[in-house]
């Protein structure tokens, strides 16, 4: 009796010591399901995983072959719906997961409204969202589309609601829209949205002319300053800048919704 007994014991030990091993795989549901290679164990017996749960309930997928699927429709789970994979597996191998990145968040949002305020503030609401991804709030000036800041995305594919205060608003017609991008890498845009500023247009008090220690605006600006090579050497929300440290040379400055240039 104590012979079987202590040979029961070894075999439970045994299992314990082969079942060590577990991948955690945390994200949102997006409509997809997860690929696994499955090895052999290296004892020679059976395959390397031996339980998938999901959410902590145990998956009916079939396990025992050299690559499966785990398959999320049993559990009928909504889009963007928070999911937490583990694949159980014994500690003389791995498995290998194909595509953990479709738990990642998708740029998927939709634009439900989206308008700037007499108070300058950007209301946007979005649906269809499937995971938490930021929003950069981009406006169109000097040509081109420049970020000017970021609001954190809620994630729910129901109706989200959001405010940006925008503090970087020029003279005439402003435009604004909004990016996400996601782990494919690939950004999403929203439509643009318009607003006529009753702002005065901003001057450059030295345009044209040789300078050596400062430059400045007839009123606080955003501003970006280049060097002869095309390069961005300095940049900010100023009235005033202290242009002391650039080296001697031709620049030319972006500000309000327009150009100037200057000599250090």
């Amino acid at each position: 009796m104590n012979k079987v007994y202590s040979l029961l014991t070894v075999l439970a030990l045994s299992v314990l010591s082969a079942s060590a091993g577990v991948i955690v795989l945390e994200g949102n549901y997006q409509g997809k399901n997860i690929y696994v290679q499955n090895p052999f164990a290296s004892s020679g017996v059976g395959f390397c995983v031996y339980e998938v749960t999901i959410n902590d309930q145990t998956t009916t997928d079939e396990i025992n072959s050299s690559a499966f699927e785990i398959d999320f429709s049993f559990f009928q789970l909504a889009l963007g719906s928070k999911v937490e994979v583990k694949i159980k597996y014994k500690d003389d191998c791995k498995p290998k997961v194909l595509n953990a990145e479709v738990l990642k968040p998708m740029a998927t949002f939709d634009i439900d409204a989206l308008a700037v305020s007499k108070e300058g503030v950007l209301i946007f609401n979005t649906k269809n969202e499937t995971g938490s991804l930021p929003y950069t709030v981009e406006q169109f000036r000097w040509n081109k589309w420049v970020d000017v800041g970021t609001v954190q995305g809620k994630g729910s594919p129901d109706i989200n609601k959001y405010e940006f205060q925008i503090g970087t608003i020029h003279s005439g017609e402003n435009k604004f829209r909004l990016k996400q991008v996601d782990a494919s890498g690939k950004p999403r845009y929203s439509i643009e949205t318009k607003y006529k500023s009753p702002l005065p247009p901003v001057t450059f008090n030295d345009a044209g002319k040789k300078v050596s220690t400062s430059v400045s605006f007839s009123d606080k600006t955003m501003y970006e300053i280049f060097n002869a090579y095309g390069n961005i050497v300095q940049k900010g929300i100023e009235k005033s800048v202290d242009v002391s440290k650039l080296d001697k040379g031709s620049y030319q400055v972006n500000f309000d919704n327009t150009f100037g240039e200057f000599k250090k």
